[in-house]
């Protein structure tokens, strides 16, 4: 176990880029926040001395990577109930895209979920949800002509 002293000197030498690394993996701030005290947890726990700078670097660097990729495959990430997020939105702002979100087909809500709400990319998405990029990009077109559709959106426009 490292001394305060030690994970100080090492968190400020490192936190900047091993907040980087669990973003890259993450795109989302609280769960990047998470990952790096997780990371750094994980060296102050860790009774070998590094051989460098670069060496405590590079260690960190792996230990985020994979704290992230675990992350990413845990179930309550890709089993969220996205009508929790109907709790969570702000008292008075209108629900009623994500009302109608809700109302779509299942393959339909997680591609426009996984997009919109998560900010997760295309290949990103498609990864999630275990199909090739094309499909991701047909769901999120088809769920946006519905979606328009449903809110009164003209379907005519140029």
């Amino acid at each position: 176990m490292r001394t305060d002293q030690e994970l100080t000197a090492l968190y400020h030498r490192h936190v900047d880029t091993v907040w980087r690394v669990c973003y890259s993996f993450l795109k989302n701030r609280a769960d990047t926040e998470d990952m790096v005290q997780e990371a750094f947890l994980r060296a102050y726990f860790w009774n070998k001395p590094f051989r460098s700078e670069e060496h405590e670097k590079a260690w960190l660097i792996v230990t985020a990577s994979n704290l992230c990729k675990d992350a990413l495959k845990r179930a309550w990430r890709r089993d969220e109930p996205l009508e929790d997020h109907l709790k969570l939105t702000a008292p008075g702002r209108d629900t009623q895209v994500l009302e109608a979100v809700l109302a779509l087909p299942e393959h339909y809500k997680a591609a426009v979920y996984l997009y919109y709400y998560e900010g997760y990319s295309v290949k990103e998405t498609a990864s999630l949800l275990h199909c090739p990029q094309a499909t991701v990009r047909t769901r999120l077109a088809r769920a946006r002509k519905q979606l328009k559709q449903m809110l009164g959106g003209d379907l005519d426009e140029k």
